[in-house]
């Protein structure tokens, strides 16, 4: 099963640690999921890491980031011309991991956000399941 997280749900996993992500960490390390992530969506990560609010130093940021190397499969494909259109966020912010779990065919998207949580459904239609880590937990057994 394909995942994309976005930055709030990577800020849980390696910056503080959040119980709430456990079961999505033994998913991945079981190889229950990928996850998966492409430049831009590792760019605002490591752009949100710098915020004064996380303390973090050069080495914590640097660690971070290789954790995210080795957690995800890298997807740098395009969307295909004549598709459907994807429904447009309201954080335009938030465009980029619409547009790579489309593009990478991703089963979840996994948020926090309102402005993604708001189109759950318009996007579960189209074969993609917007939705909190514990969501996803209740929704997949299979991927605890």
């Amino acid at each position: 099963m394909r995942v994309v997280l976005d930055t709030n749900v990577w800020i849980d996993w390696l910056v503080f640690n959040d119980p709430g992500i456990a079961p999505l960490r033994e998913a991945h390390r079981c190889a229950r999921i990928q996850i998966v992530a492409n430049d831009a969506c590792i760019e605002e990560f490591e752009r949100v890491l710098a915020y004064p609010e996380f303390k973090l130093d050069r080495a914590q940021k640097q660690t971070c980031r290789a954790q995210i190397e080795r957690c995800t499969i890298r997807h740098e494909g395009h969307r295909a011309a004549g598709l459907t259109a994807l429904p447009r966020c309201s954080d335009p912010d938030d465009q980029k991991f619409l547009v790579l779990a489309f593009d990478a065919k991703a089963h979840w998207l996994l948020t926090r956000d309102k402005a993604l949580l708001k189109l759950a459904r318009r996007l579960k239609s189209a074969g993609l399941r917007v939705g909190s880590p514990l969501e996803f937990t209740a929704a997949c057994p299979t991927a605890n």
